[in-house]
């Protein structure tokens, strides 16, 4: 993959749709969030005509507060998975992802102190606004020795979320994959903010 990556998605739509594109511009994903599911279901395509499914993300469970989310094939082979840190992520997000039950890799926020900001100045109707657009938040991808290797950051945008993913270090492409099947659900579960 070209990277950057970018992630892309209208705020004011019926139903989640994200496109993923690379550095040429070139669609690599297409996100779609099934609506009206008790447990988060999302399908992962290869174009946007959504002709060639490559993976579903399922959650384990209907609350999502330290949900995880299973990875399959369009066969119906596992590929991991990524949970929510419950407590740990009230003040700044935390996934682990995970291969054969064991954590590999970890998604954490750059800035905690940007979702604290943001969650006080939310509540005040302009300065919210504001703060949703001026306070983008930035995630990192590390490996189990603490290595970064990929990082996602939110770009300004008004009525559409922007995300922009970057090549820190080198990994095996499985584990790519794995780490952006995580980063995508990131982005559902955290796209309200900035």
């Amino acid at each position: 993959m070209q990277y950057p990556l970018e992630l892309r998605f209208k705020l004011l739509t019926f139903g989640q749709r994200i496109t993923a594109t690379d550095k040429a511009g070139n669609t690599i994903f297409f996100i779609k969030q099934k609506m009206f599911k008790l447990k988060e279901q999302v399908q992962v395509f290869a174009d946007t005509e959504q002709k060639r499914l490559l993976f579903q993300i399922a959650a384990d469970r209907v609350l999502d507060f330290s949900a995880s989310y299973h990875f399959t094939d369009a066969e119906g082979n596992d590929w991991g998975s990524v949970r929510r840190r419950g407590m740990r992520s009230l003040w700044s997000a935390h996934y682990e992802i995970l291969e054969d039950g064991k954590v590999v890799m970890a998604i954490t926020e750059e800035s905690p102190i940007k979702k604290i900001i943001e969650s006080l100045l939310g509540e005040i109707p302009i300065l919210g606004l504001l703060a949703v657009y001026l306070l983008n938040p930035s995630y990192r991808v590390v490996g189990v020795d603490n290595q970064p290797l990929l990082r996602l950051v939110k770009r300004p945008a008004i009525f559409e979320g922007v995300y922009q993913v970057e090549k820190l270090g080198e990994l095996p492409p499985d584990e790519e994959l794995r780490s952006l099947l995580a980063m995508i659900m990131l982005v559902l579960l955290e796209r309200k903010r900035g």
